[in-house]
């Protein structure tokens, strides 16, 4: 099947693979890094096509190791990922008081107990907010998105008496971090 028509199919369908069943016994490496910034790059080059990125997105899942794979029912590749998969780049609130969260490849996730942002260190050893997206993949909060709900946010205080912002959305609560400035 060509390329365009694959992209085209995954456009039409916005759907998502069941790569979460996919089991195949073929396994290699595969030169591509996905940069912390969201760039992803083969083979030292940035992928410039956007569909294909998305189309490779789609398959893309990560293990229990923290090791990621882009996965076909019959092989999967090893990629190299430097922080998490995606970058939310957007969110919105509902009528019913719900955030939902746009990811630079498109997907969209409500914030509620089973994607729960949680805040976690960047390999630069920054303290910034994530939210679980599909497949054991996650999406790091880009900084404007990251401000703009700040802005939203209300206050509380932990069991430990640490004050934190953060949102509620789906019957959860979602920290943004911490007032004090401290390290979770």
């Amino acid at each position: 099947m060509p390329l365009d028509s694959l992209l085209d199919d995954i456009d039409a369908s916005g759907g998502i693979p069941p790569v979460d069943r996919w089991a195949p016994e073929h396994a290699g490496e595969m030169d591509l890094l996905i940069a912390a910034d969201g760039r992803w790059i083969h083979e030292g080059g940035v992928i410039a096509r956007p569909r294909l990125v998305r189309l490779l997105s789609t398959i893309l899942r990560r293990e229990g190791d923290g090791s990621h794979w882009l996965v076909t029912p019959v092989e999967k590749q090893r990629v190299q990922v430097e922080d998490l998969a995606f970058i939310a780049v957007d969110a919105e609130r509902d009528d019913q008081g719900d955030w939902h969260v746009v990811t630079n490849l498109g997907d969209q996730v409500r914030l509620d107990a089973t994607h729960r942002l949680s805040v976690t260190a960047t390999p630069r050893g920054e303290w910034v907010p994530e939210v679980p997206v599909r497949f054991g993949l996650a999406a790091r909060l880009g900084r404007n998105l990251f401000y703009r709900l700040i802005e939203q946010a209300e206050e509380r205080t932990d069991e430990q008496g640490v004050p934190w912002l953060g949102l509620t959305s789906g019957g959860a609560w979602h920290p943004l971090g911490r007032l004090d400035g401290a390290a979770p």
